[in-house]
């Protein structure tokens, strides 16, 4: 509840966008004119279970900074893909049980398993690649993500823009392609928010940084790194090889619900 409210009272200042990073790939993002997106919330610890059916170890390593309900005030719930640490039912049931009502932004499969998860299809948009919604003085555009296996084949990433202000790009689970590269580089993404895992054919560190400078970026955040012990590594990683790219200047570790505004205000 204290980071909910200091999300809510938080001023973004003109020209600017500030995120908060809720663990995994999930992200709070906040426009100037009040607009709030989360994206890919993962507030439980729902994916421990499902791990041990597959004899991985998916025991959260910390704890949520925010309640499902405190989502309950968002301008837009948005989702990446169908899978459970992105989609996760129980954050979106206790969402949804504290009066949640989206609307969401999904790509097909995801539109799929949100209605099957009893989301009334008129609180649902579908989204894929080149596609942009827009609320307020925010844009979100899908752009493509190379998905890790067959079971979830519509996976985006997002380009999430302030009007009159800087354009963050959130890689979305995708492996490396160098077709991300040619359909992002035209928007001119100032910020990357990158998945750095790659035991799961996600981007690896190496991947990521070269992403990184491929986009020319003016700042690299990395996710996906932090959450279960079958599945994490140091932040550091990435760090390294944005070094190796001539770009770790570039780099900005993130902190659980800490906020980041960029272009940076005053004592960011």
């Amino acid at each position: 509840m204290i980071l909910r409210q200091q999300i809510l009272d938080y001023v973004v200042p003109a020209g600017s966008i500030t995120l908060w990073w809720l663990g995994q790939a999930g992200f709070v993002l906040k426009s100037p004119g009040g607009k709030i997106a989360v994206i890919d919330p993962y507030l439980t610890n729902s994916a421990k279970a499902a791990g041990e059916q597959i004899g991985f170890n998916f025991d959260r390593l910390v704890p949520p900074p925010l309640e499902p309900a405190d989502l309950v005030g968002c301008d837009v719930y948005v989702l990446t893909h169908s899978h459970q640490d992105h989609l996760d039912p129980e954050t979106l049931a206790g969402y949804r049980a504290a009066g949640g009502a989206g609307p969401y932004l999904a790509p097909a499969e995801t539109v799929e398993k949100l209605h099957a998860l009893g989301v009334p299809m008129d609180q649902i948009t579908m989204t894929w690649p080149n596609k942009s919604w827009a609320i307020g003085d925010l844009e979100l555009r899908a752009t493509i993500a190379i998905p890790f296996g067959d079971d979830d084949l519509t996976h985006v990433g997002y380009l999430i823009r302030t009007m009159d202000g800087p354009t963050v790009y959130l890689t979305g689970d995708t492996s490396y392609h160098e077709v991300l590269a040619h359909a992002v580089a035209p928007h001119h993404p100032d910020v990357l928010l990158t998945v750095i895992n790659p035991a799961f054919r996600n981007l690896g560190p190496a991947e990521a940084a070269r992403l990184a400078k491929e986009l020319d970026v003016k700042l690299a955040i990395p996710c996906h790194f932090d959450l279960f012990p079958a599945n994490s590594l140091s932040p550091r990683l990435f760090q390294t090889n944005l070094r190796m790219e001539g770009i770790g200047d570039r780099y900005r570790e993130p902190k659980h619900g800490q906020p980041i505004t960029f272009p940076a205000s005053h004592g960011q």
